[in-house]
């Protein structure tokens, strides 16, 4: 079983940035892709980015394009989400998955407040 678990959601103005983080336990071996969703209440969850391991296909939500980025570290255990510019409709919990062996594993997500 991967564990994975998100880090660095906070309480941020507009305008202002976080960077979150999601690490997953266990050998990077047959990891085909990760990526970010959100969920704000009330809302259905939305698609943020996503990326292949070997980060030759990165893709990102409309309305995150050009101020959010993907990225993983060297050792394959961990991937971050650089949010800037950040707007008060960002406001969600944050969930990263990492697709493992033909499974996707979910964290339980990391809350991101966005005051105007």
């Amino acid at each position: 079983q991967v564990q994975v678990v998100e880090s660095g959601g906070g309480s941020v103005q507009a305008g202002g940035s976080l960077r979150l983080s999601c690490a997953a336990s266990g050998p990077p071996s047959s990891t085909s892709g990760m990526g970010w969703f959100r969920q704000a209440p009330g809302r259905a969850r939305e698609a943020v980015a996503a990326m292949t391991w070997n980060g030759d296909s990165i893709w990102y939500g409309d309305s995150v394009k050009g101020r959010f980025a993907i990225s993983r570290d060297n050792a394959g255990t961990t991937v971050y989400l650089q949010a800037n510019s950040l707007k008060p409709e960002d406001t969600a919990v944050y969930l990263c998955y990492w697709d493992r062996g033909g499974t996707r594993y979910w964290g339980q997500g990391t809350q991101v407040t966005v005051s105007s």
